[in-house]
């Protein structure tokens, strides 16, 4: 058998590329009797039939596999969030932070729209992200600004673009793939929200060794990890955790937290901390419901 990437899922066929020839394939019957799915983004191997369709007759194994969206093999997630329109979000930033962080997938962080900000607030949202550890920039995609960065962060990687809809993740993926043209939202002026403009999952080829997906809902997920957990997902909190005054601080209402004072030496700025509290009780709240 040969061996191809699944690029594409259509009303249970999928196109599996193989070099430059890409097939229309279905699945063996007994992968439904085995339970074994197909993702796109998965590593295959599969029978030819005629020139232009063969069956899948194996799944290679993957080394991520995402629920939403689904996806197999992503090593990269493009975070973009817009300054404005709409404003930046860092609570949600910091919720698909953690949520990269879950799926074992390194995140790169995309400020967009930085033109139509004051320098100072770029600089100050960059080295925020980058002190934490994260790799930050702030592009202005429609003027190539930026760009050439990024593109440079996806090199050998499967990534996978999320963020909130009209944040500039279409017109991102356009800058970064000439030619690909994939649709991009426009942000209602009346509620500031983007149309959702993607509808399926596709792998588009960079180069050789290089994918984007245009995939929707990476950043629409709920966390699935249990609230007293969260603390180790905020990077930033490790150091100064040291100092409380008893192992499994929840950095909450406890005495003695050196998170919380190291909130108000600023050592930890004031946002992170909040997102901390608010997508804690968030978590918090969703085991209370189930088990009731």
């Amino acid at each position: 058998m040969a061996e191809g990437r699944v690029i594409r899922a259509i009303s249970g066929f999928f196109d599996v590329q193989d070099g430059e020839k890409v097939r229309r394939c279905r699945a063996r019957g007994v992968f439904k009797k085995r339970g074994t799915t197909v993702l796109v983004g998965d590593r295959v191997l599969y029978e030819p039939i005629g020139s232009n369709e063969g069956v899948i007759g194996e799944v290679l194994p993957r080394t991520t596999e995402l629920v939403r969206p689904p996806i197999a093999n992503v090593d990269h997630v493009v975070v973009a969030c817009s300054f404005v329109t709409p404003d930046l979000n860092l609570y949600m930033l910091d919720k698909t932070l953690v949520a990269a962080a879950l799926a074992g997938v390194e995140p790169t962080v995309v400020l967009t729209k930085s033109d139509l900000v004051v320098s100072e607030r770029v600089e100050e949202i960059v080295k925020l992200y980058r002190g934490i550890g994260y790799e930050t920039y702030a592009i202005a995609a429609k003027f190539g600004s930026g760009v050439a960065q990024v593109r440079a962060r996806l090199k050998g990687r499967i990534s996978v673009f999320a963020g909130p809809s009209g944040a500039g993740k279409s017109t991102l993926a356009n800058a970064l793939l000439p030619g690909l043209h994939l649709q991009t939202g426009e942000v209602s002026e009346k509620i500031g929200r983007g149309k959702q403009t993607t509808r399926h999952v596709e792998l588009f080829q960079m180069d050789a060794e290089s994918w984007v997906a245009d995939a929707p809902g990476f950043s629409q997920l709920q966390l699935e990890l249990a609230s007293r957990d969260l603390r180790e997902y905020f990077l930033d909190f490790a150091e100064p955790a040291q100092a409380c005054g008893y192992r499994g601080c929840l950095h909450l209402d406890e005495e003695g937290c050196g998170v919380k004072d190291a909130v108000e030496r600023s050592q930890i700025a004031l946002s992170r901390y909040t997102s901390y509290r608010q997508l804690y009780h968030e978590i918090r709240e969703q085991e209370l419901n189930e088990y009731s």
